[in-house]
């Protein structure tokens, strides 16, 4: 069974800009590595998280401050395919635009990077030695859905459920499926780890959806709303 959210249910205030500047800023970066052929290879392994790089004397003395520095925020911007891309700015446009609306573009923003930022430092950390590059927004993402999940549990979100060949229309409640969606990645963060191969071969990287989700939700319990005082408004 897969479910995919393609919609919540929440009354906005304001534009989404922020939201909608990551959504084209992605897609933008995307279509860039599309055009640089054999040439991207390159830049993956330039701009992307590679834990080593961070956990071994040779990788720490050979990259430097920028070096270290950039890939964790550059790598957020790098897709490694069209449904890598298409699903994470999916996510992003479900959970973001409420979060934005509640938070403010600024805060939003906060926890969107520092929540990247977690997650990137959470993968180094369970990681570590490992020269596999990583690249995507979803460690990012996570974070929204963590502060998606303090913020609207009653939300409703329309969502289609996938099983074999059908797909069925349903209304789920945002603490069931972000709940389902944070268990599927800690069991999963923890069963690659048992797995010492599976962190050297790719793939994905759970324990950077695990510490994003965290973040994001601390996050969002920290940080002050927008109309700190005003309802939240479900749609009917």
């Amino acid at each position: 069974m897969v479910p995919i959210p393609f919609n919540d249910h929440i009354r906005r205030q304001t534009f989404w800009a922020a939201t909608l500047a990551l959504i084209v800023a992605n897609t933008l970066v995307f279509i860039y590595e599309l055009s640089l052929g054999p040439l991207l290879n390159r830049l993956v392994f330039t701009f992307a998280v590679i834990p080593a790089n961070y956990t071994t004397p040779h990788g720490l003395a050979a990259r430097g401050p920028a070096g270290l520095f950039l890939p964790i925020f550059i790598s957020m911007f790098l897709h490694a395919g069209w449904l890598h891309l298409i699903g994470n700015m999916l996510f992003l446009f479900v959970f973001g635009r409420s979060i934005e609306d509640r938070y403010g573009h600024g805060n939003f923003l906060i926890i969107y990077f520092v929540g990247g930022l977690a997650a990137a430092l959470t993968h180094i950390f369970f990681n570590a030695g490992s020269r596999v590059p990583t690249v995507g927004a979803s460690g990012a993402i996570a974070a929204i859905l963590g502060a998606y999940f303090v913020c609207f549990p009653a939300a409703r979100i329309s969502t289609l459920i996938w099983i074999v060949i059908f797909f069925w229309r349903v209304e789920i409640p945002a603490v069931f499926i972000l709940g389902y969606w944070f268990v599927i990645q800690f069991v999963a963060a923890n069963m690659e780890h048992l797995n010492i191969q599976s962190a050297t071969q790719g793939g994905t990287a759970w324990w950077a959806h695990v510490g994003g989700f965290i973040v994001g939700a601390a996050l969002a319990l920290i940080l002050q709303p927008r109309r700190a005082n005003a309802p939240i408004q479900y749609l009917d």
